[in-house]
């Protein structure tokens, strides 16, 4: 069942029993034997899709077997004596019911052999009274973990025997002796529609009650095919309905493409068990252990065991699952290897005595234990998130009938179906969301100790973070295979649920913390909440949040003592509360007439076509569902080139659920003509190039899905790379350039190598790091991390700090000029913890340094260094006498104090962070040499200090007032990365504020199709990244509150979800890559909104915005389509050679060209402007220091010229309020390169402002409302400038 074609609901249906001639042998021994003995089950039918085929429509379609597949398999042959199975029928007792042959046709992974022991796990015995049915349901799984479910309906016959012949609701009227035999259906399909199969087969046995057994196989037949009719309903808001008399039977779709359906009642395991149980199961699974459910009731045991599956979403069992075990299979048990099993509780003491260590869960009494004890001994869930579950379960309101208790009596057994299901879903929602939330809690922080550039998890520092309690369960948990497979999709950024949870309830702090690169310690809020938050569960191990340096108070978090209720009321959530609708199938043909099946099909695609016509344009998520499944039906019914068309428009629709492997199989499938029609349509045959490139990737890529390695200490010498890359790995710091130094710190010295054991030279090679020095400086790194988790601070001291300051180094008790006491330094200031009466002296905020100097202070007869601090606020200078630790303090203060100032200077708070970062690896570093050049080494790392002295870094006095701050959305990765695109979005009001939902945002596209979320009202980053494609991007278009449009090199536009954040839906009607984006503003409230989108060749395509479907569009003749903008109904095309304006049908109206004296530069125009006021044309060129101005009334006026000092070349302009600010790119004096942005006045055509904005070309500008104007650098800059608009 691996074929990636189209599937029905049934994958295949199977009758179990036994056979007419056990059923004579059995009457033989009847009357001689007290009990008649079990009865070996076989199988009788098979039935498997197609049922009817083209080819059978005939003659064969009276005869056709009972399944055929193209791909047949050996399954089993029986070789008896007795011959075939035969028909239960009177009159046809010779004939067989299957013929089975050497090339029987079963789906794979159905092993038919021992599907007669799952059919009935307590075995068959003939009775003398009839039982009720009963159901229960099965799982297979394949060797490649692919499960198929089954649903069970035994179900009793009676036999009556007369003169050695056997007659089933025979007629005779002789005294007959009336015994009773069972059979058993399953029907087995790929997906674990347990309910709705259960209900399907309720139907169809309340049939064969009233129908003779003559006609049994037939009917078995028939209703195996109409369930083969039933099209699965893709991922999302749409069930599929049909009915079967009596009932009307609802599909659910999943929830998300990566899970599985739920279709079953996921309260039942609250009903059998108390949350604290619950929890100790979940416990057991994360744990991998071997688990064995037992219970009387065959059903619960796959229901039960099912539900916990998906309690543990999106953490995946990796082991056996087998619910239901036969008695003939117990010595499955004894299997070495982690398991999940099921089993009848009356083999509950021979399967304790068996084994030891398997955990036992009996579900009817609703205990857990172990064979070898009556209680678990396993380490319990972490603290916090046991507490906050069993808070949550003790909420649920689990019981139907108190639903009921207002609602009069339903005359209608459908609506009373669908009451129940609506309540059904939403109890599933709520416990769906309950299970999440304990494994966010459980995991939520693990994405914290991940290195995603070389795909490391360093488990060691994860466990250190962890309660000391809760080190027994992260232990165990994180060496299974469970949890290798989560990593390895945390590292794949894989975006799901979990991932959605993680978001909302991710605090500001936390999310300004992503912000910066800088080491953990406790902040001044953790500490002040170390016991309070025993009380609340929120035991979160929080950094230190980013500094806005404008304004640090600005993005402090206010420190509250939350009870539980009120955090729960806030905690973030996950839903898939969308509003249901559901599809009705049209009533089923007779599904064995080939023509019926055919005129079936027909209707169901008028159907949808009808459904499609009518849904709200704007509503593409349901409109997507529709295309999905009449894409389905029409590959189905051999229209593949509709069906083609149908996958097609998903991608304008919802990307999320397209089928790639159905297309591609659906394309690799074409006969020749189907194939020449379908590329004589353009969109079409993009179409089949994607897919077929995109399945060409699919299988280049790595089957496990990527590597995952823990963090290991290097056992051999490191070279330079080898270093970077191992202190990347090791989460310590991940800039390039830092790490170098580090790398020059620890090898000074080389050229002596005789007097040191921590670097080495071999015969004149490259510098090396010895394991040992790696070790000892991680070591070293890690203790002073953890000890600073130990720092106690008073209260009085807490009183003076931010919430959001840590406490980074903490001298040795010394004598200074305020007494005596430790020097404690934070990311803002020095300040005295005196001894004693404990209390806080403020020594300096690093801003206010003015001098620090090394000195000596008399002491009897010696001379002890001290270190002396100006400050610009104090007249007499702070005094330590610090002694051997003197040298260090002095040169972490001066790197601070420098890092302080540039930070001040450029508004950059991460030179603040790296100054911090180097103050710290200082104090490592002289802490493991131990040497007499310990110090020295440690000046490799004082790069702000030297910076300072070497290059006076002077920010111009017009720079400094207009610049706001800067932030670096390249500090995740392991290089700075060029800022391509910047748009700024606007608040809403009305939306939800759950992760800044209703915020204005800032979009930032950077490297290879990645986007970043920006809350711009803190700057904190909101989404870690969205992926569109994997090329550059190169223009944004804000369209409405649902689409944001992306254009990008590989030619595509990506269309994004701002309030979902998702990326789900494509326009793919360009050729090259897409170069420009425009909307055309409305006349009014009713007209159609109308977007443009031009391609580098000279494409130009009218969108309607609502359906995205291509309006029209045309071609320009040009070299190098850039950019478009509209200006009073004419469309302005700016190219590399010319500007045009273009009349709505595409004929030009003017045409500029470049002027005469920039005739011969290569690089032509950069970008234009127009201002509606004063009919000014402005244009930048990619070669040239200057601007020129167009009178749009009167082209043959002169052109006026603007000289941009120092510029290269103008890269982008923007208009704001009366000014245009141009981006460029420039060289300084000293021939380095930088980026200036110029601010112009329009009304007197002069340059008002120069601004020194990074030390790359400014790549790109926007405006936030025309108070700020924010710029993105190129990649050796790759930062972001928020400037004040005057």
């Amino acid at each position: 069942m691996a074929d990636n074609g189209p599937s029905g609901l049934l994958e295949a249906c199977v009758v179990v029993g036994v056979s007419n001639e056990r059923l004579k042998e059995l009457y033989q021994l009847q009357g001689r034997e007290k009990e008649l003995p079990l009865v070996e089950a076989e199988v009788l039918q098979v039935h498997a899709p197609p049922f009817v085929t083209k080819e059978s429509s005939s003659f064969e379609q009276a005869h056709a077997p009972a399944f055929s597949r193209v791909q047949k398999r050996r399954s089993f042959k029986k070789k008896r004596e007795r011959g075939a199975l035969t028909a239960i029928d009177p009159t046809k007792t010779n004939e067989s019911a299957v013929a089975y042959s050497d090339a029987l046709s079963v789906p794979q992974n159905i092993d038919l052999i021992a599907l007669p022991q799952l059919c009935f796990p307590d075995g068959l015995r003939i009775t003398s009274e009839s039982k009720k049915d009963a159901y229960h349901f099965l799982v297979f799984t394949d060797v490649f973990g692919n499960q198929t479910h089954g649903v069970v309906a035994q179900y009793c016959k009676s036999i009556q025997y007369q003169d050695n012949e056997i007659y089933q609701n025979g007629n005779q009227s002789t005294k007959p002796q009336r015994l009773y035999t069972q059979y058993s259906i399953c029907v087995i399909s790929k997906y674990p529609y347990y309910n709705s199969l259960r209900d399907c087969l309720s139907c169809f046995l309340l049939e064969l009650k009233t129908s003779r057994m003559s006609e049994f196989e037939e009917q078995v037949k028939e209703f195996s095919a109409k369930l083969a009719l039933v099209p699965i309903p893709p991922p999302g808001p749409l069930h599929v309905v049909f009915n079967l008399r009596p009932l009307q039977i609802e599909l659910p779709s999943r929830l998300e493409p990566d899970r599985t359906v739920v279709d079953l009642d996921l309260h039942l395991p609250f009903l059998c068990f108390k949350p604290k149980q619950i929890l100790q199961i979940i416990s057991s699974i994360l744990m991998e252990q071997r688990i064995v459910f037992l219970s009387t009731d065959w059903a619960k045991l796959t229901l039960v065991a099912e539900s916990f599956m998906i309690y543990i979403h999106p953490l995946c069992w990796q082991h056996p699952f087998v619910p239901v075990l036969s008695r003939q299979m117990l010595d499955f048990i004894m299997a070495p290897t982690a398991y999940l099993m099921g089993c009848h509780t009356y083999h509950f003491d021979e399967v304790a005595e068996e084994m030891d260590d398997l955990v036992l869960i009996d579900i009817d009494e609703g205990t857990v234990s172990s064979s070898g004890s009556d209680t678990l001994k396993l380490p319990e869930v972490p603290l916090t998130a046991k507490d906050f579950f069993i808070y949550r379960a003790k909420e649920l309101q689990l019981h139907y009938d108190l639903d009921l208790c207002h609602v009069g009596t339903c005359t209608d057994i459908n609506e009373l179906r669908a009451h129940r299901r609506q309540w059904q879903r939403k109890i599933n929602t709520v416990i769906l969301n309950v299970t999440l939330e304990l494994i966010v809690n459980i995991f939520s922080e693990v994405r914290e100790f991940l290195n995603y550039e070389h795909r490391v998890f360093n488990s060691e520092e994860f466990l250190r973070s962890r309660e000391t309690n809760d080190h027994a369960f992260y232990k165990k948990v994180l060496d299974t295979h469970i949890f290798h497979t989560f990593l390895r999709d945390r590292l794949n950024r894989k975006k799901d649920a979990f991932t959605q949870m993680e978001l909302n309830t991710c605090s500001e702090t936390r999310r300004l913390r992503a912000m910066k690169e800088s080491p953990r310690r406790p902040t001044v809020e953790e500490m002040s909440h170390k016991y309070s938050r025993a009380e609340t569960g929120l035991n979160k191990r929080l950094g230190m949040s980013m500094p806005n340096l404008a304004d640090s108070r600005l993005l402090t978090v206010p420190v509250r003592h939350t009870s539980m209720k009120t955090m729960l009321s806030h905690y973030g959530s996950w839903s898939p509360s969308r509003l249901i609708k559901t599809f009705k199938l049209p009533d089923f043909p007779p599904p064995l007439a080939y023509h019926y099946v055919q005129n079936y099909y027909n209707e169901l695609i008028n159907q949808l076509s009808k459904a499609i016509s009518m849904v709200n344009p704007d509503d593409s998520a349901l409109l997507a569902r529709y295309y999905y499944l009449r894409g389905l039906v029409n590959s189905v019914a051999g229209r593949h080139v509709d069906a083609l068309r149908d996958f097609q428009s998903l991608y304008k629709t919802d990307m999320d659920i397209f089928p790639a492997k159905l297309v591609n199989t659906l394309v690799e499938s074409l006969p020749a003509e189907e194939r020449k029609s379908a590329e004589r349509r353009t969109e079409l045959k993009r179409l089949m190039s994607h897919v077929k490139r995109d399945s060409e990737r699919e299988r280049s890529r790595p089957l496990d899905g990527g590597s995952v390695k823990r963090f290991e200490l290097p056992k051999k010498h490191l070279h330079m790379d080898d270093f970077v890359r191992r202190v990347q790995e090791s989460g310590i710091v991940k800039d390039l350039g830092t790490i170098q130094r580090l790398f020059e710190a620890l090898t000074v010295g080389t050229e002596d190598s005789s007097q040191s054991v921590f670097y080495l030279q071999v015969d004149g090679q490259q510098k090396q790091v010895d394991p040992d020095t790696f070790r000892f400086f991680y070591n070293f790194w890690k203790e002073t991390e953890a000890a600073a988790q130990d720092v106690d601070l008073p209260a009085i001291v807490l009183e003076h700090l931010e919430t959001n300051e840590c406490v980074y180094k903490l001298s040795s008790s010394v004598k200074t000029s305020h007494g005596v006491g430790k020097i404690a330094m934070t990311q803002r200031r020095l300040f005295l913890l005196t001894e004693g009466r404990l209390g806080y002296i403020e020594i300096t905020k690093f801003r206010d340094i003015e001098e620090v100097k090394i000195s000596s202070a008399p002491f009897l007869l010696l001379r002890i260094p001290s270190l002396k601090i100006k400050t610009s606020f104090r007249k007499e200078s702070f005094e330590a006498n610090l002694k051997s630790e003197c040298d260090l303090w002095h040169l972490m203060i001066k790197e601070m104090w420098a890092g302080r100032k540039m930070a001040d200077d450029h508004k950059d708070p991460q030179f603040m962070e790296q100054a911090l970062t180097n103050a710290l690896l200082m104090d490592a570093v002289v802490g493991i040499l131990q040497t007499q050049k310990a110090v020295y080494a440690a000046t490799k790392l004082a790069y702000f200090d030297k910076m300072k002295s070497e290059v006076p870094m002077m920010v111009p006095k017009t720079t400094s007032e207009t610049l706001k701050h800067k932030i670096n959305p390249s500090l995740d990765l392991m290089s700075p990365q060029a800022v391509d695109v910047l748009l700024y979005t606007p608040g809403h009001l009305g939306v939800s504020d759950l992760n800044g939902g209703g915020n204005p945002k800032l979009w930032c596209a950077i490297s290879d199709g990645k986007v970043l979320v920006f809350d711009a009202t803190s700057w904190s980053m909101q989404q870690n990244s969205v992926q569109v494609g994997t090329s550059r991007l190169n223009c944004m278009l804000a369209v409405n509150q649902q689409q944001l449009w992306i254009g990008s090199q590989d030619s595509f536009i990506y269309i994004i979800n701002p309030h979902s954040m998702s990326c789900n839906k494509q326009l793919t009607e360009h050729r090259v890559e897409v170069t420009g984006l425009a909307l055309e503003e409305r006349t009014d409230k009713y007209s159609q909104m109308v977007a443009y989108s031009c391609s580098a060749e000279g494409t130009v395509i009218v969108w309607d915005v609502s359906s995205l479907q291509v309006k029209r569009h045309f071609r320009i003749s040009c070299d190098r389509l850039q950019s478009i903008e509209i200006h009073n109904g004419m469309l302005w095309c700016g190219a590399r050679d010319c500007l045009i304006e273009v009349r709505r049908n595409g004929t030009v109206h003017r045409k500029m060209s470049l002027p005469d004296h920039l005739l011969s530069s290569p690089g032509g125009f950069s970008s234009f402007l127009l201002f509606n006021e004063s009919e000014q044309l402005w244009a930048g060129f990619a070669d040239a220091g200057e601007l020129c101005m167009w009178h749009c009334r009167d082209l043959t006026r002169p052109i006026i010229r603007i000289q941009l000092k120092d510029c290269t070349g103008v890269v982008c302009m923007i208009k704001v309020k009366k000014q245009i600010w141009v981006g460029c790119r420039g060289h300084s004096s000293t021939g380095k390169a930088r980026g200036k942005i110029y601010v112009l006045n329009i009304d007197r055509c002069t340059v008002e402002k120069e601004l020194v904005a990074h030390t790359d070309s400014v790549q790109t500008l926007c405006s936030a409302e025309d108070r700020y104007v924010l710029s993105g650098a190129a990649q050796e800059d790759g930062k972001i400038g928020i400037w004040k608009v005057e």
